[in-house]
């Protein structure tokens, strides 16, 4: 079959997902915005990788501030036409697209809607909700008119897919009631990618060119955006400031120049900030850390998940997550037992949860320990890729695919 699989981000886990799918065979490009900061997987070929993949980057010629809603908007519609044109050029049989902004969307869909191209949507947060309740806390009565904007395009989308792929089942409920019970909805949970994070030495040479080989290092690696919270590690260098610790942040996002500005006017020197490293680096990045960080805004916990936390659990480091303990990064952290789980306004409990690990090197190694036993258990490529390649057969509100795939039992895929 003829696959396009589009992640806005260019994520790791979504590249290896392509990966193993055209090692089943199928003619795959794989398609991402290469002028979005955001953390990059292995987005280029390599040895083994199979003739029939192949990767596609958009890149915008004239991009405007992202931080600006009005801007970003702009961005995000002509980023849409640029792949609805590529989808048009290249005709595959189905689409996923993952992590794509409610504009650009909408003229997939309804691209692959006039084409008979299948849709898969792959609900990574859903979007109409962040900004209903993250841009209304910023720009108040606009915010709420933008929000119901946005979920009903939402709506529509999820009723115009053939599938609809949920990270999570906290977000079943919301998407059935919009997409309506004939809907065809999958749970698949995020994963991070063994073959790529090894539970690596921290004295390595990406610690050691950047002097963090020696001491201790609480460390976040990844986006710092409107639904996390750059204070919590503002406060943790702080409390840390005199002694022997160090909290490192590898990351991009509006929260990095809160930080920046923070660690001027406030002189901390334990607070080290870095920007996102390549893909390649990301192993020895995470095995620098004796503890890594996440956390999730009570807010945001309702649409989003920390994906970050998959990786971590490959690393085999401890874990500590300021998240609702509803959100499903919480439920993962507690059931694999890999680290402390703490609600994010209660400041004086993640302090305490960060001197509880670093005084207590036991207790670090067996969380950490624990955490990639359970990556090990759980991130079987193999079984989540056949999930996946299901979905391309299923009966379809719209149509059935012409062509057939060979069934999954008569690969060798166990």
């Amino acid at each position: 079959m003829k696959l396009l699989v589009h992640d806005y981000c260019g994520h790791p886990f979504q590249v290896h997902l392509s990966r193993q799918l055209a090692i089943y065979g199928h003619d795959l490009a794989h398609v991402y915005f290469a002028d979005n900061p955001g953390p990059k997987g292995m987005l280029a070929g390599r040895p083994g990788d199979p003739p029939s993949l192949r990767f596609v980057a958009i890149t915008l010629p004239a991009m405007v501030s992202q931080t600006n809603l009005l801007a970003r908007r702009f961005n995000d519609v002509t980023y849409g036409r640029r792949l609805a044109q590529l989808i048009t050029d290249l005709k595959p049989d189905a689409v996923i697209s993952s992590n794509t902004p409610t504009e650009a969307q909408d003229a997939i869909l309804k691209t692959c809607t006039s084409r008979n191209i299948r849709f898969i949507y792959w609900l990574q947060d859903i979007y109409s909700v962040a900004v209903s309740k993250l841009v209304t806390k910023e720009f108040g009565i606009a915010g709420r008119i933008a929000g119901r904007y946005y979920k009903r395009m939402d709506r529509r989308h999820f009723r115009a897919s053939d599938a609809i792929v949920a990270i999570t089942d906290d977000f079943v409920p919301l998407v059935r009631s919009w997409a309506g019970e004939t809907a065809n909805i999958s749970v698949i949970e995020n994963w991070g990618v063994l073959e790529d994070i090894n539970v690596g030495v921290k004295d390595n040479h990406w610690a050691r060119q950047h002097g963090l080989n020696a001491g201790f290092t609480f460390l976040y690696s990844g986006t710092l955006g409107r639904k996390h919270n750059p204070g919590l590690l503002l406060r943790l260098a702080a409390t840390f400031e005199a002694s022997d610790a160090r909290v490192v942040a590898v990351a991009q996002g509006v929260g990095v120049r809160c930080l920046q500005e923070a660690k001027s006017a406030q002189g901390l020197g334990s607070l080290t900030l870095l920007p996102l490293q390549p893909a390649e680096d990301l192993s020895n990045v995470l095995a620098t850390a004796d503890i890594l960080v996440a956390m999730i805004e009570p807010d945001a916990g309702t649409f989003a998940v920390p994906s970050k936390v998959q990786s971590y659990l490959c690393a085999g480091r401890p874990i500590l997550l300021a998240a609702p303990k509803e959100n499903l990064a919480s439920r993962t952290v507690t059931i694999a037992r890999a680290g402390i789980v703490v609600d994010p306004s209660d400041e004086a409990g993640f302090l305490t949860a960060a001197h509880r690990l670093k005084e207590d090197p036991i207790l670090r190694q067996e969380l950490g320990a624990n955490a990639r036993a359970y990556a090990e258990a759980t991130f079987d490529i193999r079984t989540i890729a056949n999930r996946f390649e299901a979905l391309l057969t299923t009966p379809s509100r719209r149509w059935s695919p012409a062509s057939t795939l060979v069934s999954t039992h008569e690969h060798s895929r166990a």
